[in-house]
């Protein structure tokens, strides 16, 4: 009976640390997106007010026949942007991704646009090896790298590049919708994107300034790339971004957190898809970041919640269990309702503000999951995280993945207009 007791007790304890720690979590979150919301206010008058503007060069590495894909690139060919190139990177002429360039080449022959091969990709980060090939023969300093699964708002180039015509700032970073195309699994990760993701972006950028990137969208100028050794510097990672960012940062430079938020398309996933997906995630910054990705695990509700339920109902305390899930949920309906629709317009994170919860379980279960192992499948390839976030292919020596110190030049480009 003592031993039965001691238990209850212990796991009384670590639920409601968990939902202190959550609550106070949410607190942050909520003060770090009033200030976001005030601080993107003040930047998008600002961008608009810019008469002159950089010419920019749009780096898309494409990466198949994705969802929603002639949508995604019409935005940026669409930009209301004076002056601009779009290049895109493909691995070679067989991509299926190059009949829809190709159309929307035909349909828009006033943006300027091109093609560059890359071949197979000899580094471990081939969206990585694609950009080097790519920044190669690009016309302009000014570059926005995106990927190929972004959904843009025309004024999507001038906000993010305005914030680089100051000199101490060396990269541009945006938060993003994730927007599911079909399916409970792509909307559970669709919502994790919009509410998760972007309310620790908040917080990390209120608590200590941003000092790495966010994929989707990320703008810089030249220069800040030779002064952090050049795209290579991120060849053996898979978040490049947070390597780059962090690189920038490193150097001395801003990085900035844009009032632009893009749509992030996802696919249609099964529930082992979506698994692997964020578990690769999860894994990078475990070995990116490892003291706050430990931290992380005080940050999810709904695991101590049903902790809390669980303790409760096997004491006989059935309303203490029942009061401690109903808090737990709560404060991610409140989450969900502030971060995913008020600031990122994720009208789905309003309409599903009841089913974010699950999202906060599952997000957990994959968090405890990135300490087990460290393997991974990428692209068709096997690799594994070392120390640091590098990552290392399984079936490539050592000798045959060494990237070159700059942009090596050797990119076949095509079809330019």
């Amino acid at each position: 009976m003592y031993t039965v007791r001691a238990f209850a007790e212990i796991t009384l304890v670590v639920a409601l640390i968990g939902l202190i720690s959550s609550s106070f979590f949410l607190v942050m979150v909520l003060m770090a997106a009033v200030r976001y919301r005030k601080r993107a206010a003040q930047a998008r008058a600002s961008a608009n007010a810019i008469s002159s503007l950089p010419s920019v060069t749009v780096l898309k590495p494409l990466h198949g026949l994705e969802p929603r894909l002639a949508e995604n690139l019409a935005s940026f060919f669409e930009q209301d942007y004076p002056d601009f190139e779009i290049i895109f990177g493909a691995r070679d002429a067989d991509s299926m991704a190059l009949s829809v360039v190709e159309q929307l080449r035909a349909r828009y022959p006033h943006v300027k646009s091109s093609v560059v091969f890359s071949g197979p990709p000899s580094w471990p980060s081939a969206k990585v090896f694609s950009l080097d090939k790519m920044l190669a023969v690009a016309c302009h300093k000014y570059l926005v790298i995106s990927d190929s699964d972004v959904l843009a708002s025309r004024d999507c180039l001038r906000q993010v590049v305005a914030p680089l015509l100051d000199p101490s700032v060396g990269f541009v970073t945006c938060m993003y919708e994730g927007t599911p195309t079909s399916g409970l699994w792509s909307l559970l990760e669709g919502l994790g994107m919009s509410v998760e993701m972007s309310s620790g972006v908040m917080v990390a950028d209120m608590m200590e300034g941003m000092r790495f990137a966010l994929g989707p969208v990320m703008a810089t100028r030249a220069d800040v790339l030779k002064a952090i050794g050049g795209i290579a510097t991120a060849a053996h990672y898979y978040s490049d971004d947070f390597v780059l960012g962090n690189l920038t940062w490193a150097a001395g430079y801003k990085v900035v957190l844009s009032q632009e938020i893009v749509g992030h398309v996802l696919t249609p996933l099964t529930l082992s898809q979506s698994f692997s997906h964020q578990l690769r995630w999860m894994q990078s910054t475990r070995y990116s970041r490892p003291s706050g990705h430990v931290g992380t695990g005080l940050t999810y509700a709904m695991p101590f919640g049903l902790l809390g339920l669980f303790t409760g109902l096997t004491t006989a305390h059935n309303l203490l269990g029942f009061g401690l899930f109903a808090a737990a949920y709560l404060n991610r309906v409140i989450q969900s309702i502030v971060v995913g629709w008020k600031v990122i317009g994720d009208k789905r994170a309003l309409r599903f503000c009841w089913l974010y919860p699950a999202r906060d379980l599952l997000g957990f279960v994959v968090w405890a999951a990135s300490f087990m192992k460290r393997d991974f499948t990428w692209g068709g390839e096997n690799y594994h995280f070392e120390r640091g976030g590098r990552i290392v292919p399984e079936s490539r020596l050592a000798d045959e993945i060494q990237p070159e110190p700059a942009s090596t030049g050797d990119g076949e480009k095509v079809f330019t207009t």
